[in-house]
């Protein structure tokens, strides 16, 4: 028997199914160890012996370790199938490691889709653990396990804020300083004269054949008593243009559409991706609809090039078979995956749309017309120019006609191109033409817009910036730790935020910044190329930080706790609101002298009556914060549920029935009926 390790539950069903009876497929269920909270600064890293990790099991994960153990003993061989990029290779190699695989009883597979051939052909390519790209995304892991364990600690300590990180508090920045060139931008007003026609309209753009600004209503009614209603055609231009398709998606440009054609945010966008990716049923077969959804590459493979030719040769006409679109690659592409696309260009989005619920058929259909689209011959346009004269000021009129469609004969609805028809107008070159009116319009220049989500994933990717795979937590990242608002699907920088912000650049400018960050994602691709060394890496990081850190704890003034205006009743210090781990409370400022600490009065929740005593049973909470439901007569009677109690009895047992999730389950049997 031979056995296959995946991270995904639900990619191990599908594939299981491809590989037949002589294979095992398994799931990690994603990572099976991370970095420990022990040592020096709670890193789990030996600062002092080249950066040594100490990796312990992830809660929850003994189970699963046990029992891959068990299965690798049964095993002739072990196949360890983890994602197709740098997390996957470090996840296989903390399964080779803990699992305790040698070296001439197991292999790495990777493939980009999960179709049959995919999966099979990858066992001919079958390889040995990539050790660069385990130490690239190691390095990235210990980069941020320092800053985020140590900068977030001073940021506690001297904010109102939680949390800080090397990609995070770029982000924020790059929202904070676009907010303060809205509070300093000043409106300029300026005016619009057109020029109205029967069948078109002409804009003011030029006086004696340079560019004229009309500032004021003034000035434009000085124009307008100028100009009369004969205008005289100096110029008709007409020129055919070809219109090219955009490359298929790549992770941050399916972000961006999809945020704006079909309002998805980043971490909603990829939770679908996923799901496409791993695998959904279908009349006949579990399948993979797309490939691989974190890359940052535009390739396609020769296979789907050469099925999508015939496709559109048969669907469309030998005239709409196009050319693959090279994209401009960047020093940190990561060229060995392809581009985001259909597994197979024969499943239309309309052939399964009964298979998918109503967002994932959204998704796929964008996916999948962007990639057929990027295969498609260039729209072709005839764009027309008009100018006119009336004197000496010259306007402009501009109109464009598809004259063949191109690639947008199937992604038209994604692409904002439109027909402005002008008349014929080249017979009346010299010639005059009169206008019904001629108009005025005040404006105001725009302050510089807010980002978005997928502005800001775009302006991240331009400035180099994370990686496909940090974008969607980036974002959950800066709105969950309330250092952003979301206002019209904008950000704005809360007053944390900003303080955040302001308190970071006094004394890391040199460290959280655009070019440093950029920078060492530059740095960790080399590490994975195997041109650099990651001590080296994380030894040069370290000497610059950790004197700045020391700095900054020692010049950033302590926070001050607000004061409640109460003394302590213990030793008559102020009490203060302090934060904790589950929320604001109350305590002495003289602490850790005096440990006062103030009970919050709560309105006790009764549930039920006791079904054991003449007691109640009220909602309370374990000491890990987690609520539960137990006996207000504790410890004389120990009667408990994790799940809400209800009155009524099991007709099975007798036992009380609980309610979760619109379920309605019995305590103590297997009984369950819906909730009603």
């Amino acid at each position: 028997m031979k056995l296959v390790i995946v991270e995904s539950p639900s990619k191990s069903k599908t594939i299981e199914k491809y590989l037949g009876k002589d294979y095992e497929v398994l799931s990690s269920k994603g990572h099976i160890r991370d970095l420990s909270t022990k040592g020096k600064y709670g890193l789990g890293i030996d600062l002092e012996h080249n950066f040594k990790p100490d990796y312990v099991t992830i809660k929850g994960k003994s189970k699963i370790i046990n029992d891959l153990k068990k299965e690798v003993k049964k095993a002739d061989f072990v196949y360890l199938a983890t994602d197709p990029d740098r997390e996957g290779e470090a996840i296989s190699w903390h399964l080779y490691d803990t699992l305790g695989l040698k070296e001439d009883n197991y292999d790495r597979i990777v493939f980009n889709e999960i179709t049959k051939n995919a999966i099979l052909n990858s066992f001919a390519s079958a390889r040995k653990i990539d050790q660069n790209l385990v130490n690239s995304q190691e390095t990235r892991r210990i980069l941020d396990r320092i800053i985020g364990f140590r900068l977030s600690k001073l940021m506690q300590a001297k904010t109102d804020g939680t949390s800080a990180g090397r990609v995070q508090s770029v982000a924020l920045k790059l929202i904070v300083d676009k907010e303060r060139e809205i509070e300093k931008f000043i409106p300029e007003e300026y005016w619009s004269i057109t020029g109205v026609f029967k069948e078109f309209s002409a804009e003011l753009f030029n006086y004696n054949n340079k560019d004229i600004t009309v500032k004021s209503e003034g000035e434009a009614n000085e124009i307008l008593a100028k100009l009369s209603k004969s205008f005289k055609i100096i110029n008709v231009d007409k020129k055919n243009k070809n219109k090219k398709s955009n490359p298929p998606f790549i992770t941050s440009t399916l972000q961006r559409l999809a945020s704006s054609k079909l309002g998805f945010n980043a971490k909603k966008t990829m939770s679908i991706a996923q799901k496409l990716y791993e695998g959904i049923e279908l009349k006949n077969e579990t399948v993979g609809l797309i490939s691989y959804m974190r890359t940052d590459s535009v390739r396609l493979s020769d296979e789907f090039i050469k099925s999508t030719y015939e496709f559109i040769k048969n669907k469309y006409g030998e005239e709409y078979i196009g050319y693959v679109k090279v994209s401009k690659k960047t020093d940190n592409v990561q060229d060995a995956h392809e581009a985001i696309r259909p597994t197979s260009i024969m499943r239309t989005p309309e052939s399964i749309k009964l298979y998918l619920t109503n967002d994932e058929y959204k998704l796929y259909k964008m996916i999948y017309y962007r990639a057929l689209a990027s295969l498609m011959k260039d729209a072709q346009t005839i764009n027309t120019t008009v100018i006119l004269d009336n004197n000496n000021y010259q306007f402009k009129a501009t109109g464009q006609i598809i004259s063949f469609d191109g690639y947008l004969k199937v992604y038209n609805d994604y692409e904002e191109t439109k027909e402005v028809v002008l008349p014929s107008l080249d017979t009346y070159k010299s010639k005059i033409i009169v206008a019904n009116d001629i108009t005025k319009e005040q404006h105001f220049t725009k302050p510089p817009a807010r980002y978005s989500e997928a502005k800001l994933i775009e302006e991240m990717e331009k400035l180099g910036i994370g990686r496909p795979s940090t974008y969607a937590t980036t974002m959950e990242t800066l709105k969950l730790r309330k250092y952003v608002n979301v206002v019209d699907k904008k950000f704005i920088p809360t007053k944390i935020g900003i303080e955040i912000t302001d308190k970071l650049q006094e004394c890391f400018s040199h460290l959280i910044n655009v070019e440093y960050t950029a920078n060492m994602e530059s740095d960790l691709d080399k590490i994975a190329l195997g041109k650099e060394n990651w001590v080296k890496i994380l030894q040069d990081f370290y000497n610059d930080f950790e004197p700045a850190l020391k700095d900054a704890f020692d010049k950033l003034p302590k926070k001050e706790a607000v004061k409640t205006g109460d003394d302590c009743p213990n030793c008559g210090n102020p009490l203060v609101i302090r934060n904790g781990k589950y929320g604001e409370f109350v305590a002495c400022s003289n602490f850790p002298t005096c440990k006062y600490i103030k009970q919050q009065e709560k309105a006790i929740k009764e549930i039920i009556d006791c079904p054991n005593c003449d007691g109640k049973i009220i909602e309370k909470r374990s000491k890990k914060g987690k609520i539960f439901y137990g006996c207000n007569n504790y410890p004389n009677c120990k009667t408990a549920y994790w799940n809400m109690p209800i009155a009524e009895k099991c007709p099975n047992c007798g036992n009380l029935l609980t309610v979760k999730s619109k379920k309605i389950k019995c305590s103590n049997c297997d009984y369950e009926k819906e909730d009603s």
